[in-house]
């Protein structure tokens, strides 16, 4: 098959030999891909910061139907979150989003409105970083409903002005959300039991949603 691009999120990389990474990586038109990317582990790799997990970009990369492992050629970064890194409390939640995401997404299958749900969060963190919780809580809710396991409202067992608060995430996108910047205690007990419907839905406890809620 011809090289192909696409609009893509990188959800995670893992070492492969010396100097290689295989990268897994969410395309608007393809789905979720993983690929090989050559020498990319070196000092003067012409990947660069464009593999940093949840940075969006356009990847090249050439497809073949009978391997599991596309060849990334290359990636031209959009938007990177390198200034992000510095506040604790917002790296362990990119951290939980790419966990989230790399998890509840099928190889190959075509999701656009969860990738446009990523760009929208990602988005909203680089302008309002002091909403984290806002952005985390949106996050979490619509992934649960895109995935299909978000159960009806009147089994939720939380305090009512959570349940406002997901009922005004339903409808609006979470730049226009009401209030201002929120505490970790904010909608608490909504975000466990959002993470409990992930962890049943994927068989197995997620890494880093302890750690947001307990350090972040």
């Amino acid at each position: 098959m011809p090289a192909r691009v696409s609009e893509a999120i990188v959800l995670r990389t893992y070492p492969l030999k010396e100097a290689d990474l295989v990268v897994s990586f969410l395309t608007r038109d393809q789905g979720k891909l993983r690929g090989v990317a050559r020498r990319a582990r070196r000092p003067k790799s012409g990947f660069g910061a464009a593999l940093e997990r949840l940075s969006h970009g356009n990847m090249f990369y050439f497809q073949r139907e009978t391997r599991e492992l596309v060849n990334l050629d290359a990636c031209e970064l959009i938007h990177s979150h390198f200034g992000l890194h510095g506040d604790y409390t917002i790296s362990v939640a990119l951290d939980f989003i790419a966990e989230v995401s790399e998890q509840f997404l099928p190889a190959g299958e075509v999701n656009e409105q969860f990738f446009r749900l990523l760009l929208t969060v990602l988005d909203h963190l680089r302008q309002s970083p002091g909403n984290v919780w806002r952005a985390v809580t949106y996050f979490s809710l619509w992934a649960v409903r895109l995935a299909g396991v978000l159960p009806p409202t009147e089994s939720w067992r939380m305090s009512p002005e959570s349940k406002a608060i997901a009922a005004e995430m339903l409808k609006k996108p979470v730049a226009e959300l009401s209030g201002g910047e929120w505490s970790r205690a904010t909608a608490a007990d909504l975000r466990r039991f959002l993470v409990s419907r992930m962890e049943e839905a994927i068989e197995r406890r997620l890494i880093t949603a302890p750690v947001l809620e307990q350090h972040g």
